[in-house]
């Protein structure tokens, strides 16, 4: 989910039949995150947030949760062979209503479930708007990418003095789903390091976002990151997770390899996760690059945002390379709603207000199912039932 900016001590693990289990706060082993990735199907799925939700608050808040139109898109994945989405939380969520949040996250885990999706449930972001707050969501500013999203937990809930919120929030949460099998993994942060917007005041299409507290000042976002990421990390372990964790690379400017020049964010990251995720918005020669890069740290990867139509990441494209490296594929963007991301990221500067672009820059489907572009459901459906199909027959290879 990116702006206009433009991303190894292990522990024994014992693996029953359920999954793994291992001893509290340690990392999985390679062969333990290898494992558990072996018993799955090859992943393919979207970043998921419902169509009438404008970020992350709407989605999940008591007065907007819409489980019959989560239900139905759900089905539209369903219906392409999509076996997982990447779908977002917010620390502020539990501050206001632990339980009812929890009831929620149950709700949407059993639809997710009917639909034969494990959704990959993201704790904390980096991204947009850093002053997030409960209540009446904004409406969308017309022409404009992702104009009303917010991060977790923002300028003000990164401070020293919220440490504490924030731990009850990652324990509690992952501790009533520890050993819930329809949770597929943890995202514990989304592009932690990213900047607030075009700058660290947040403007969005000429607005300034200095408000509840002043600036969000990117050095000081990124000290509490590098001082929490490690903490969340630990926190969520505490629970002791049947699914692994994991944090996102994203800055396509640095070298991920083992021996890459890495910023201390990214080493938090890949030191830390269970299985590897990373960001990749580009051709496919820069994908395949940067898997290349991975590949040598021994662990499953899981791309989890792709898919930038306008800025060369396709489907058609990016797909056969997941296939062919193994890679689970999360693309950006399902269905077209209010956070606007058929828009390119070009209209936080210039909104689309006049002439929307004919080419969508994100998402699969219209509000009604209809797909955007045929040919790339097609696709999508036709790679994901060659993929079961091949896992059904080694599952049944694999049996005594």
């Amino acid at each position: 989910m990116k702006p206009m900016h433009l991303f190894l001590a292990g522990a024994a693990a014992v693996f029953m039949i359920s999954g793994p289990v291992h001893a509290e706060t340690q990392k999985w082993t390679a062969e333990a995150a290898n494992t558990w990735y072996a018993g799955q199907r090859w992943l393919v799925g979207s970043n998921y947030l419902n169509t009438s939700a404008i970020n992350q608050l709407e989605m999940w808040q008591a007065d907007t949760f819409n489980p019959e139109e989560i239900d139905r898109e759900l089905g539209y994945a369903e219906s392409i062979g999509m076996n997982t989405m990447r779908v977002f939380l917010h620390d502020q969520l539990w501050q206001q209503d632990p339980e009812g949040f929890k009831k929620r996250i149950d709700i949407f885990l059993n639809l997710a479930k009917k639909h034969n999706i494990k959704p990959m449930l993201v704790l904390f972001d980096s991204c947009w708007d850093p002053y997030p707050h409960l209540g009446l969501q904004p409406a969308p500013i017309p022409g404009v990418h992702n104009s009303g999203w917010v991060q977790s937990p923002g300028a003000i809930g990164l401070r020293e003095d919220n440490t504490e919120n924030l731990k009850a929030y990652v324990t509690g949460i992952v501790s009533h789903f520890a050993k819930d099998d329809r949770i597929l993994a943890w995202d514990i942060w989304n592009e932690p390091d990213n900047r607030d917007g075009q700058t660290a005041d947040w403007t969005v299409a000429g607005k300034t976002g200095v408000r509840d507290g002043g600036r969000s000042d990117q050095a000081v976002k990124v000290a509490n990151v590098e001082r929490l990421l490690p903490q969340a990390f630990a926190w969520a372990r505490s629970a002791d997770p049947s699914q692994p964790l994991t944090s996102g690379v994203w800055v396509t400017s640095n070298d991920w390899s083992p021996n890459g020049k890495k910023s201390k964010t990214e080493e938090i990251q890949l030191n830390e996760s269970d299985i590897i995720s990373f960001h990749s918005y580009e051709w496919p020669e820069g994908l395949e690059k940067r898997i290349q890069m991975l590949q040598p740290y021994g662990r499953p990867l899981i791309l989890t945002e792709y898919m930038a139509r306008g800025h060369g990441s396709t489907f058609d494209s990016s797909l056969p390379l997941g296939r062919k490296y193994n890679v689970a594929m999360i693309n950006w963007g399902f269905v077209l709603g209010k956070s606007q991301t058929n828009m390119p990221w070009d209209s936080w500067q210039r909104p689309y207000t006049k002439n929307p672009p004919t080419l969508w820059f994100h998402d699969i489907f219209y509000a009604d199912g209809t797909p955007y572009r045929k040919a790339e459901t097609d696709q999508i459906r036709t790679l994901t039932a060659e993929a079961a199909a091949t896992f059904k027959t080694k599952s049944r290879k694999a049996k005594p």
